[in-house]
């Protein structure tokens, strides 16, 4: 079965976007982290704090890799990370996936994070340049993975109506 993947950086909208297409499509969605959580019966932030990253990398792998066996169609909406992370940018070129990278400007992203960023423990202490100067690093470093995908639907100055359009386009 087919598995449609939303992949991009935190704050570009792969829940809002993936929420709003799978009532578009009757396609369930599943959020990688929380399948992730509930597997682990921890949060991320627990999982980071008790094993570390590399441990989570690992479970992230396996629950990645266990979502896209699963005979069921899907919306799979990744963790920023998920894509740099154990070979998993090549699970993004499968036959049976549609790999999509929702793409936004550092303006975007950083207008998106600067009011919730107390729910992101990446940035939670930073200030606005730090902030700005983080989000474009890690932009940088993660573009080689996430171009992985085999489209990419700009999501700047558009509405999430809007973009779910333009994925609905390219699922038609």
């Amino acid at each position: 079965m087919k598995k449609i993947i939303l992949l991009g950086y935190m704050g570009c909208g792969k829940s809002t976007i993936a929420q709003n297409l799978s009532k578009n499509t009757n396609i369930p969605f599943l959020d990688l982290d929380k399948c992730i959580e509930k597997k682990a019966n921890l949060s991320i932030n627990e999982i980071f704090e008790q094993y570390g990253e590399i441990y989570f990398r690992k479970l992230e792998h396996e629950m990645f890799v266990e979502l896209l066996q699963s005979s069921e169609n899907s919306i799979i909406g990744l963790g920023g990370g998920t894509p740099c992370y154990a070979n998993n940018h090549e699970l993004l070129k499968r036959d049976d996936v549609t790999s999509i990278y929702l793409k936004a400007s550092i303006e975007t992203l950083y207008n998106r994070l600067v009011h919730n960023k107390s729910k992101r423990p990446l940035i939670a202490n930073m200030n606005e340049d730090e902030m700005k100067e983080f989000i474009a690093k890690h932009l940088f470093d993660r573009s080689f993975y996430y171009n992985h995908a085999q489209h990419k639907v700009a999501v700047d100055d558009k509405t999430v109506d809007e973009t779910v359009e333009d994925i609905l386009g390219i699922l038609a």
